[in-house]
């Protein structure tokens, strides 16, 4: 009978699309911040392995996104991230209170450090969306404490 339930639920995901797809598509500040984190994979040119791992995590844990739905999520940002820049990502957070602001920065700061080298491009971007999103080292240092 569980079987019959999966074997439902994959058959409805195939003509549904994938629910964590979905997920993402429906939430135009997620889909910005997964984007911006993305962006932080790729800021120092290579993707570890470390980094991956992280990104998966944080899919997961913060946005209860199925790991199972992940890879095809990274699909449709890669879609997704032809048609939006960093600075129209960003725009998806200005009005948002800065617990979430900060949110998005420890994100972006969790990725950066997960390969355990933190490369000069990824603290400039990093800089970069601190500044754009009005809010302190500080604010992000207070918020992990």
């Amino acid at each position: 009978m569980l079987m019959a339930f999966a074997l439902l639920d994959q058959i409805r995901s195939i003509f549904d699309g994938d629910p964590g797809v979905r997920k993402v598509a429906d939430d135009p500040v997620l889909s910005a911040e997964l984007l911006m984190l993305f962006r932080m994979i790729l800021a120092d040119g290579t993707v570890s392995e470390s980094e991956m791992v992280a990104f998966r995590r944080i899919c997961r844990e913060a946005f209860g996104i199925p790991e199972a739905s992940i890879d095809s999520v990274i699909e449709y940002l890669n879609e997704f991230g032809y048609e939006t820049n960093g600075s129209q990502a960003i725009a998806q957070f200005r009005d948002l209170d800065v617990e979430r602001r900060s949110l998005l920065a420890r994100h972006m700061a969790e990725i950066a450090k997960a390969d355990s080298q933190l490369a000069g491009t990824e603290m400039q971007l990093l800089r970069r969306t601190l500044d754009l999103l009005d809010i302190s080292p500080a604010d992000v240092v207070k918020a992990e404490e």
